[in-house]
Order: structure tokens, then C-alpha cells, then sequence
């Protein structure tokens, strides 16, 4: 499986995105041609190597022009008539792009104007992009979702974003950074603090990432075919460029970690304490514990008490079960233990946030498993069946 990772290290905007891919390896003349079946000819795309500090860096500039005849809609727009969210959407619908570009493109879309909706009190089809915004902003989304199919791209990650201060002009005024869009974009996305001045994070670049990236974290295990940078326009004190990582998926080895187990039979203990010594032992940090029903001499009906921790427990979980059964003698038995890995997600749902257990091998997504305390409360408070929220969530999850 092929994959990009998007190192947002010194921020990311949609002309950096489009210079990355370029610089990762997306061929340039064959985006122009692709931007060509857009129908839409008011502006031009250059490229050029620069330096950031450093680093060198594709730069790719969308130059604009003010006044143009649309030849696609047959009449004439200025640089003061705006283009609605439903104007773009038919623009890319009805491109001669492929399906997937089309819906990618399209669902990054869908978050910008829903973010600008939400910010400016409307709904997203009375949302305006002016004029040269709105051609800056087709161009970076179609472009940077052609480069991606021009690199045979199956799935993108990202690092966390990084945070910055300062002021930025918008419609009504001056306004602190970030841009009250790109907050709405990333309001659920993780965050790492930076703290430079200046907006290193637009809108655009932030729809990019938030409607097409699987996760933002640290890179996945991968083998590494080329990098690509792409510069921004300014300077911040530190290399104005995104980094794109582009190679193939690497299954992660799984990992054979200690594990002991603990095990006694007992046929003389009242089945009401079983409850307390459970808790005591899951409370000091057994991995888990279990009954099985048995059966000892002379027929007797017995309990199999097993206890799975990490060895450098078994002591202290050996003294409680001492402390709270009848047994007088264990049975300890190291093993190894394989687990995937797994991670904690809040899906959002109708009958509020539920938290679910993720599992992994390889970035791939192997189970996903609601949390019952979590489910079983929002099933009272709703007074439905908790299969209900159960499969809520699970839907929430799988949509998004």
C-alpha cells in the first residue's frame, strides 16, 4: 500500500501541499493537463526551486487573472464576483477529472464552506469565495487530490499541527490567528505547540489534511521511495516548507512481550467473594482475570482462579490472592503475549460521545470496540437499547 506523510513540522498551506507532491514526485505537466479538464482558464501555474533557510524547496505559484471570459459558463466574472460553494461543486462535478479526484476534491470543499458556514452564521450554499480566492483555492484542492492519484497514493497521514500566533485580515476586520476557519477545520485534530508568529496554517491546507488524512501522529512504519518539499511564501524564523514522505506501508512486526499466569483451584470459597478478590486484583494491575468452572476429587465442583499479569507482579497479585481466598498453593506459568496495537477515540454520535478501542496491525484498522460503561450510559439516558449506541458508533466511526 502506498502512502504520503505529510510533515506539518513548520505549518502546511494549499500552494505548499501542491509543491510537495510536485517536488515528491508528481509530474508537473501532467497536473497542468489534469487542471485543464476544470474547464476554467483565469489563471496560470508557474514552478520554481527556491531556498528556505536551507532547505530547497518546490515553489508553485497560481498566478490569477483579474478579468476573463469563462468559456465554461459563457459569461464574464471580475475579480469582486464570487464564486458560491455550489458554483465549485458543479465546476468539479462536471469536470472531465476522474471519479475519485472529483469526490476527493469535493469532500475537502465540503469542509472549508461548512467550517465558513458554521463561522459566518449561514448555511454553505450561501457561502462566497471572491473571486481570485476562489481560483487559488480550486486549483491547490483539485491539484493537490491529482497529485495524489498522479503518485498512486492509497491513504495519507499527518503529523499533529503545529500552533502559531499573530494577527490576519479577514472580510470584517483583523483577526488573531489562527484564521477562526482553520480552528473549525481542526477542532478535533491533535495539536503540538510551536508558537510562531504568523499564519503557517491556512484554511485550505488545513481542509486538505482534515478531509483526507487517516490520522495525525507520528509516521508510520514505512519504506521511504521519496520526499518532497513545498515552500511557502514567507519566512517565520525556521524553513517555511512542508514535507511530503511518500513509500510504501511496512506492516509493523509484532512485538512478543512477558507475560505470567497465575493459577490456583479452589473448591472451599464462598462464590460471593469472588467479586472483591477480582477487584482487588485488577485494581493492582492484573492484565486480566478469569473463572472457569471445574471439577476436583471426589466429584467436587471447583473454580479454576487465573490471573494474567506482567512477571514483575506476580508477587504482589500472589500475596492478595493469598490474603482473600482459601488457597494455600499457585501455579505460576510465564509465557509471551502478542497484542496489537490499540488506541482510545471518541466517535460522535446522537446520543453523545462514546469512546472506542482501536486496533491495529500496520495502520490498518483490525477492531474497533465501543466502550461498554460508556454505551451502557447513554443508553439510560436515552432509555434505549445499548445494541443502539453500540451500533452508533460504530457507524460514526466507519463514516468519518
Amino acid at each position: 500500500m502506498r502512502i504520503a506523510y505529510f510533515d506539518c513540522f513548520a505549518g502546511i498551506s494549499g500552494d505548499m501541499t501542491l509543491g510537495a507532491l510536485v517536488d515528491a514526485g508528481a509530474d508537473f505537466e501532467l497536473l497542468k493537463g489534469e487542471l485543464d479538464k476544470l474547464h476554467i482558464h483565469d489563471f496560470d501555474l508557474e514552478r520554481e526551486r527556491v531556498t528556505k533557510r536551507g532547505i530547497s524547496a518546490c515553489d508553485i505559484t497560481v498566478h490569477t487573472h483579474h478579468h476573463r471570459h469563462d468559456h465554461h459558463h459563457g459569461h464574464e466574472h471580475s475579480h469582486s464576483h464570487g464564486r458560491s460553494f455550489t458554483d465549485i461543486e458543479h465546476i468539479i462535478s462536471h469536470s472531465d477529472l476522474s471519479d475519485r479526484v472529483k469526490r476527493n476534491a469535493i469532500a475537502v470543499f465540503t469542509l472549508l464552506g461548512e467550517a465558513e458556514a458554521k463561522i459566518h452564521g449561514t448555511t454553505i450554499d450561501k457561502i462566497h469565495f471572491h473571486e481570485v480566492g476562489a481560483v487559488d483555492a480550486i486549483v491547490d484542492i483539485v491539484g493537490a487530490c491529482v497529485c495524489l492519484e498522479l503518485l498512486g497514493i492509497d491513504k495519507i497521514y499527518c503529523s499533529p499541527i503545529p500552533t502559531f500566533t499573530g494577527m490576519v485580515e479577514i472580510a470584517h476586520g483583523t483577526f488573531p490567528l489562527p484564521a477562526p476557519a482553520t480552528l473549525e477545520i481542526l477542532k478535533d485534530k491533535p495539536w503540538r505547540e510551536l508558537g510562531v508568529e504568523g499564519e503557517i496554517v491556512t484554511p485550505t491546507g488545513a481542509a486538505i489534511v482534515s478531509a483526507l488524512a487517516e490520522s495525525f501522529a507520528a509516521m508510520p512504519a514505512m519504506s521511504i521511495e521519496s520526499t518532497g518539499y513545498g515552500s511557502g511564501k514567507n519566512d517565520f524564523g525556521l524553513p517555511n516548507v512542508l514535507r511530503v514522505v511518500v513509500g510504501e506501508a511496512v506492516a509493523e512486526p509484532l512485538s512478543a512481550a512477558d507475560a505470567a499466569i497465575i493459577e490456583t483451584n479452589i473448591d472451599d470459597l464462598s462464590p460471593q467473594i469472588y467479586e472483591v478478590v477480582m477487584e482487588r486484583l485488577f485494581e493492582a494491575g492484573a492484565l486480566d482475570v478469569y473463572l472457569t468452572p471445574i471439577q476436583m476429587k471426589k466429584s467436587r465442583p471447583a473454580t479454576l482462579l487465573s490471573v494474567i499479569c506482567e512477571p514483575v507482579q506476580i508477587d504482589a497479585l500472589s500475596q492478595i490472592i493469598f490474603e482473600e481466598t482459601t488457597s494455600i498453593g499457585l501455579r505460576i506459568d510465564e509465557r509471551k503475549r502478542i497484542c496489537l496495537n490499540r488506541e482510545i477515540e471518541t466517535a460522535k454520535t446522537k446520543y453523545g460521545p462514546i469512546r472506542l478501542k482501536i486496533a491495529r496491525m500496520g495502520g490498518e484498522v483490525l477492531n474497533v470496540q465501543p466502550e461498554y460503561e460508556d454505551c451502557r450510559a447513554a443508553a439510560a439516558k436515552f432509555n434505549v437499547p445499548i445494541k443502539c449506541v453500540n451500533d452508533a458508533a460504530l457507524v460514526s466511526f466507519y463514516n468519518n
